[in-house]
């Protein structure tokens, strides 16, 4: 499908030119420089010329291109693209122009597996034979051919453990009434997989669990979940749900239960959005006088959300100032308060923000005389925070199952986190 792969610096310097057809030709490289590097108008990240389709993806200083010809499927092209990004990074920790000049090798063959795991495996880094023999050349076959390409079926632990993290942001946008704007949750299910054989592991969610469109839940389960979070009393609906691809997906869209045979090591199990029902962690209620001009009077009262036995950390509340601020006179009634004249905002800190509690910021700034007035515009003020064993989108972890034909015990964790995005509050 695709008939060569290019790597171009931002210079428009070719660093690699990988041709897998005989019509990809080296003059497609001056093409692409000349039609896509050096024309600032060009936006799209796909360029058809005639018979050639150029779909490229800039990741750091280097563009990533691949060359097609006829109808390829976009979707794959670009998939293809963003593996070979986290390849590099796997490999070198920044996949850049350096990196490439640093690594790259000329050799044959076509790509048939993208697992990290899997390659390093048998390809390295170092200028030393691997520890592997030709012996293992039917392994190499069957893992990169396999049902099973993403695991190899020989890894062993002594204790066998499970590790699963539900992180999300929360994104907020309030108006200056109390209107909520915006809000939305982006949300990833990240697991951490130390387990031997090949064990096929089961996942539940909430009892109430919809898609975007469904009208009704599937049943995901009757056992007990954690008591991390009360938002999961309701349903939960999520959007855009991305698995990775060892999920069984027929499973999941038939009962919801997420069935899988996990990769050794970290991965993101799942991807997820949020945008009904979103559980808001902290309420701001900000209050603004503009006493004449030469002072402003701020009342900024912050209230936790959550259940009192939680508690949030490093809370950072910016709340903008006008520009023409000389002094600003502040008391809290938790955490300290601090104007920053650099940055036109006053910056209150709380390290530890229990739940169902509200403290209050008191301030007063005094503004220097300007020849032209011009009004304040009143930029929102923004949130900071880090939340453990909570999620705003309600997603709950019922139960995680591992089976495998030896048979052994497992030790599984989870864990909720809940960040902010982009939580602001207008005034």
């Amino acid at each position: 499908m695709i008939s060569g792969i290019l790597i171009f610096n931002q210079k428009g310097e070719n660093l690699i030119f990988r041709a897998y057809r005989t019509d990809c030709r080296p003059r497609l490289a001056d093409v692409f420089r000349i039609q896509v590097i050096s024309n600032p108008q060009v936006r799209s990240p796909i360029l058809t010329l005639g018979s050639t389709t150029f779909s490229h993806v800039k990741h750091e200083n280097i563009y990533l291109v691949a060359i097609s010809k006829g109808n390829a499927n976009a979707a794959l092209v670009f998939e293809f693209l963003y593996r070979l990004i986290q390849l590099g990074k796997s490999y070198f920790g920044k996949f850049d122009e350096e990196a490439v000049k640093n690594n790259f090798v000329l050799d044959f063959g076509y790509p048939q597996n993208t697992e990290t795991d899997t390659l390093k495996m048998y390809i390295t880094t170092e200028g030393v034979k691997t520890e592997r023999t030709m012996e293992d050349s039917s392994k190499i076959t069957m893992q990169a051919t396999g049902a099973i390409s993403w695991r190899r079926a020989d890894i062993k632990y002594r204790k066998n453990e499970a590790f699963v993290d539900v992180i999300e942001e929360v994104n907020l946008l309030m108006s200056a009434t109390g209107t909520v704007l915006r809000a939305d949750v982006n949300g990833q299910i990240v697991m951490r997989a130390y387990l031997s054989g090949t064990p096929e592991c089961k996942f539940g969610l909430n009892d109430r669990l919809l898609l975007d469109g469904d009208s009704a839940a599937g049943p995901v389960g009757n056992v007990a979940g954690t008591k991390a979070t009360k938002a999961a009393a309701g349903s939960v609906t999520l959007e855009d749900c991305q698995f990775h691809q060892c999920v069984k997906l027929g499973r999941f869209e038939s009962d919801r239960v997420i069935s899988f045979i996990p990769p050794d090591g970290e991965f993101d199990l799942m991807r997820y959005r949020a945008t009904e029902n979103v559980n808001l962690p902290f309420k701001v209620h900000a209050i603004v006088n503009e006493i004449g001009k030469s002072k402003v009077n701020f009342s900024i009262s912050v209230r936790s959300n959550f259940a009192s036995k939680l508690f949030a950390t490093n809370v950072v509340i910016r709340i903008p100032t006008p520009l023409n601020t000389a002094k600003v006179t502040e008391t809290t009634t938790q955490g300290r308060a601090k104007y920053e004249p650099e940055q036109n905002n006053i910056v209150w800190k709380i390290n530890r923000f229990s739940g169902q509690q509200e403290h209050v910021l008191q301030a007063e700034a005094d503004l220097t005389s300007m020849t032209t007035h011009k009004a304040w515009s009143r930029p929102p003020l923004s949130l900071n925070f880090s939340l453990l064993m909570f999620t705003a989108s309600g997603l709950l972890v019922r139960y995680l199952k591992v089976f495998e034909k030896a048979n052994y015990s497992s030790i599984r964790w989870v864990r909720y986190a809940t960040r902010n995005g982009s939580y602001e509050i207008r005034f």
